[in-house]
């Protein structure tokens, strides 16, 4: 049996080094850092939609709801969300006054102007959609005209175009905002 002598601490400080720097991770890659848009996807008439986080303040399920006599067929009813009552319209009914059909994926959009809230009915909702800058487009889908005027550019993610839908211009619009004052 060979005996071994013992290592100088030098020695052995030298080992160390090597072993550290054969097992070491190279230096993190320098990522190029791109600029986001965030927003909330949803589909209406085939169309995918996406609107700004901070327009929609909620989304639910489609509520059980009392309909509102004389009103317009695109004005579902009144649904009470824990104790507000909540005017429940249809989204391709209130702009293309086509009203859609409900199925398991239908949601409702919550959104405020001022003192009044809504519920919009849209046929889907695909959740938060993140889209690079570079990916914006002024191109938009085939849409009605009374759609195209709530549109403004989108964002091309793979085949899909993402038409951005301005929330803010619908609750401006002078139809909005009487049928949400009456409801």
């Amino acid at each position: 049996m060979v005996a071994t002598q013992p290592q100088q601490p030098f020695d052995l400080l030298r080992e160390l080094e090597q072993r550290s720097r054969s097992h070491a991770l190279g230096l993190p890659q320098q990522v190029e850092v791109r600029r986001t848009w965030s927003g909330i996807g949803f589909s209406v008439a085939g169309l995918n939609l996406v609107s700004r986080l901070e327009d929609v303040d909620e989304i639910l399920d489609y509520p059980e709801m009392t309909r509102v006599p004389g009103a317009h067929s695109w004005v579902r009813g009144l649904a009470n969300i824990r104790g507000t009552l909540l005017p429940i319209l249809d989204l391709q009914g209130l702009i293309d006054e086509r009203v859609s059909q409900t199925g398991r994926s239908t949601r409702v959009l919550v959104v405020h102007e001022g003192d009044l809230s809504a519920g919009l009915v849209v046929d889907e909702v695909v959740g938060m959609r993140h889209f690079f800058d570079e990916d914006y487009t002024d191109e938009l889908p085939p849409a009605s005209d009374s759609m195209r005027r709530y549109l403004s550019g989108a964002y091309r993610q793979g085949n899909d175009l993402w038409a951005i839908f301005s929330l803010r211009k619908l609750r401006e619009s002078d139809q909005f905002v009487q049928v949400a004052s009456h409801s």
